[in-house]
């Protein structure tokens, strides 16, 4: 197979293994910077063009798009898609996960357990969303946050209200959630791959921080999930429309709580962790899917 890795740092971990992995494989890999493709939208032949050639002979592509660049991202993988290219995670999903409100509220149409979660645009409603989600200690969380960043805990109702506030002020969209403090701060990160939880890991905060995000401090470790953490974990990338995600929970009282299901999970932390070969098992999904593709191909 030939496969694109869409990535705008070709030394990232992530992006490293998985060129390691589909070459160790036999396959063709190359990594493509995101933001240097350019594309001919036309009914008659669509393209991507990449260092003033077209892009037209890839089998597969398999998106490390940052959150910075979700909309020119999901729009070359939009037009991937365009050109009959497999996508290891559709633009359609990936915008779905990347909407923290939204994907939210495709999980809770789901039935899957979830910390309840206010969210208001006036800050009239300041006061209304903390006794919502059970009142003081709370996170605030905002909707353009990623690894950890723009979240806070509001141990009093005070200091809620003050950053709640101050967020609307500055006209940030923001989400409130409850404080599962059974968590001791620690969650578990599912990362999922098709119709598998191939491998989980608990991550914990440092002392004298909530948010357990590695890139935070935090430490992980390898962790036995229970069945009902993994079929949470399963059922929310399908919510989502994914094939690959990060699934990350909290253990409470009421069962699993799914925090956020992340459309592009690195794969440092959970190697690390497990010792798992995780970029090996991603090319060999889409050794899978192409074989299926081919197989169907040929019936027709």
């Amino acid at each position: 197979m030939k496969i694109a890795i869409l990535s705008r740092n070709s030394n990232l971990y992530s992006t490293k293994r998985l060129v390691e992995a589909g070459k160790a494989r036999g396959h063709e890999i190359e990594v493509i910077d995101t933001l240097k493709c350019y594309m001919n939208i036309t009914s008659t032949k669509p393209m991507v063009h990449y260092q003033n050639r077209n892009l037209d002979d890839f089998d597969a592509i398999i998106p490390r798009i940052g959150a910075s660049i979700t909309f020119y991202g999901t729009a070359v993988i939009r037009q991937f898609e365009m050109m009959g290219v497999f996508s290891l995670n559709e633009s359609v999903s990936i915008t779905r996960a990347r909407d923290k409100l939204r994907s939210l509220q495709l999980l809770s149409r789901k039935g899957l357990g979830l910390p309840i979660t206010g969210f208001a645009h006036s800050t009239k409603m300041t006061q209304e969303l903390i006794k919502l989600v059970g009142g003081a200690p709370l996170v605030i969380k905002l909707l353009e946050g990623t690894q950890g960043k723009g979240v806070v805990l509001a141990e009093t109702e005070g200091a809620a209200e003050s950053v709640i506030d101050a967020f609307r002020e500055m006209d940030a969209n923001i989400l409130v959630q409850e404080f599962i403090k059974e968590a001791r701060g620690s969650d578990i990160r599912c990362f999922v791959i098709g119709d598998q939880v191939v491998a989980s890991m608990m991550r914990t905060a440092k002392e004298g921080e909530f948010r357990s995000n590695l890139h935070r401090g935090g430490t992980a470790k390898i962790v036995e999930i229970t069945p009902e953490e993994r079929q949470a974990a399963l059922d929310a990338t399908k919510a989502l429309g994914l094939n690959l995600a990060g699934v990350d929970m909290l253990r409470s009282s009421r069962g699993p709580l799914i925090m956020e299901v992340n459309s592009s999970p690195g794969l440092n932390g959970i190697e690390t962790a497990t010792g798992k070969d995780v970029a090996g098992m991603i090319i060999e999904y889409l050794e899978r899917m192409d074989k299926n593709s081919t197989e169907t191909k040929g019936n027709g």
